[in-house]
């Protein structure tokens, strides 16, 4: 049976797959922009990720193209909301577009643990795409090997609180390594949100590698932010 969701953006390993990283866009982007954006990073000895991890194979998934109120035009989002620097403000209007979501990023999840088991994947977001990401795997309970974000915020917190309290709630997420980055000048996700998602997950027991950098904007920082992506990669797929 097709899938009902916009096909992915696959970059294949050019060694032996051992690992996967699903690694989702911001609001406005589409999988094939940001991973030509993406691989176009370099660390501090100017190598891309694609050289520095043959044998990762990358998935970018695609948001759905959904009507955007605020800015009254459809455009690639993984759920609408009323405001990008006060997340929590009417989010009656991000749920349906989060549960969507939750459900389109699980498949992908599920289709690629069968290939390396769900150990061996790293999941990612970059804004939106963050806060989808974490957002999913507290909701859903799914332990994969590794997170990271950047310039995100941690959506519907009412929701994970409620359902991170439950019984049957998988605690083995906790124990998930977790890397946040955040740029102190980033004009379209305040700095502060990022703060907020960094606590709100220590407060849940995770332990959160924090890093934040004076300059980068809303993206992250060169090459100082990717030196550290790339640390928390190899430490993450040397286990």
């Amino acid at each position: 049976m097709a899938s009902p969701y916009p096909p992915s953006h696959t970059v294949p390993p050019t060694a032996p797959h051992t690992h996967t990283i699903i690694f989702l866009h911001g609001r406005g982007s589409n999988a094939t922009e940001f991973c030509s954006e993406i691989f176009e990073s370099q660390d501090s000895s100017g190598a891309f990720f694609t050289e520095l991890f043959p044998c990762i194979k990358w998935v970018f998934p695609c948001a759905e193209k959904r009507w955007a109120v605020t800015n009254e035009e459809e455009m690639h989002q993984w759920f609408d909301m009323a405001s990008v620097q006060r997340p929590q403000e009417d989010c009656e209007v991000q749920i349906s577009g989060l549960h969507e979501s939750r459900q389109q990023l699980l498949e992908i999840v599920g289709e690629e643990a069968e290939e390396v088991g769900v150990e061996r994947m790293i999941v990612a977001g970059i804004s939106q795409g963050c806060a989808t990401a974490i957002y999913t795997l507290l909701i859903s309970g799914v332990r994969v090997g590794g997170f990271f974000g950047f310039c995100g915020w941690l959506p519907l917190a009412y929701e994970i609180q409620r359902l991170t309290s439950a019984p049957r709630w998988n605690r083995n997420v906790l124990s998930m390594p977790v890397l946040l980055q955040h740029c102190q000048d980033d004009t379209v996700v305040p700095f502060e949100n990022g703060e907020v998602l960094r606590d709100r997950l220590r407060g849940l027991g995770m332990q959160v590698q924090w890093q934040n950098y004076e300059e980068g904007g809303h993206w992250l920082d060169e090459p100082n932010g990717m030196d550290g992506v790339v640390s928390f990669v190899k430490k993450v797929t040397s286990g």
